[in-house]
């Protein structure tokens, strides 16, 4: 056994066995973790996103109060200004969307997070409220 460790092969593949489990455990530490997505305002799959968002919040309002509550509370999307993503089992998505209210009302920001899975094709919204400062 002694000699097979003093081999230069094998302290070599140790050497580079070593290598790999440290990469393995610095690169670890992000996954899970927020990550800020850069232009947000010009990439598409995040305006998509937020789109989606604003359409599934007046869905829901519609089901859950009737129409009457879906025309008064109806928001309008104007974009999404802010965007984190978190690898989950799939994708989060933590939005921040400026949008108004179907009163005529100024701009207001809107917290949203939707979790994407591509492998199902499914979009889901998780939250959508006012955002607080």
């Amino acid at each position: 056994m002694a000699a097979l460790i003093r081999s230069t092969t094998v302290r070599l593949a140790l050497l580079v066995l070593l290598a790999c489990v440290l990469c393995a455990v610095s690169h670890g530490g992000s996954v899970g973790g927020k990550t800020e997505i850069a232009d947000v305002k010009t990439n598409k799959d995040v305006q998509d996103l937020g789109r989606f968002s604003v359409e599934e919040h007046n869905r829901k309002v519609r089901e859950e109060r009737g129409e009457a509550a879906a025309v008064a509370e109806k928001v309008e999307f104007v974009e999404v200004v802010e965007a984190q993503q978190q690898v989950v089992s799939g994708i989060k998505y933590y939005l921040k969307i400026s949008a108004t209210q179907s009163d005529g009302g100024n701009s207001r920001i809107f917290d949203s997070v939707v979790v994407v899975k591509p492998w199902f094709r499914s979009k889901q919204l998780l939250n959508f409220d006012p955002s607080t400062p």
